[in-house]
């Protein structure tokens, strides 16, 4: 089982949520063997989200299996569906936007090319890896 750090506080029942969520996205990437997952913290930095989480696969292939992956597990373990999802066809980069969490699974090329981490560079960022125990 993957050991993560706590994302937030989680004081609200939106808060839990969104909690449940973010959990659910980081171990559907793990799943799949997502390169680089992380998360941005923002939610004091913008009001577009709380937290964006960024990762990369190997082929256009690996893109689409973990953006898919992600929407599957989200669905069964919070029954929350994507708001709204960009990018499918092209498989370089998609975007899956949870309204309080928007995923960005992208090919390795794209994610060195627009650099999200650096632009946040402002936010808390963590790292997930799979830890075995």
């Amino acid at each position: 089982m993957p050991k993560k750090e706590q994302f937030s506080n989680a004081y609200s029942e939106e808060d839990l949520k969104t909690t449940e969520v973010l959990d659910a996205i980081t171990e559907a990437l793990l799943s799949k063997k997502a390169n680089d997952i992380t998360v941005l913290d923002v939610s004091e930095l913008t009001t577009l989200a709380e937290f964006f989480v960024i990762c990369h696969g190997n082929s256009d292939v690996q893109v689409k299996a973990l953006a898919d992956i992600v929407e599957e597990d989200v669905l069964n373990k919070c029954s929350e569906k994507s708001w709204r999802k960009e990018g499918g066809s092209s498989r370089a980069w998609i975007i899956l936007d949870y309204v309080n969490i928007v995923v960005h699974v992208m090919s390795e090329e794209k994610r060195n090319y627009y650099n999200i981490e650096k632009m946040w560079n402002d936010a808390k960022i963590t790292h997930i890896k799979d830890e075995v125990n």
